[in-house]
């Protein structure tokens, strides 16, 4: 299963939590990356997402399915 292939959603972090943009995986329960800029959270993201596949499968839990969501970028 392709990394790529999960929706993210990017927002802004304020100020307060240290600026930059957080990109979240709403199918993936947890999974989140941040970056200085929109491009970068999401290039960080994809880490994080074979990280939680990967951690998922070697506790023997299901990997959700990609919903039929797009990317938002």
């Amino acid at each position: 299963m392709s990394p790529l292939r999960y929706a993210v959603l990017v927002s802004p972090l304020s100020p307060e939590d240290g600026g930059g943009f957080l990109a979240t995986v709403p199918d993936l329960p947890g999974c989140m990356s941040d970056g200085e800029t929109p491009q970068e959270a999401i290039s960080n993201v994809q880490d994080a997402i074979e990280s939680w596949i990967e951690a998922t499968h070697d506790m023997g839990r299901d990997i959700p399915p990609p919903s039929k969501r797009a990317a938002i970028g």
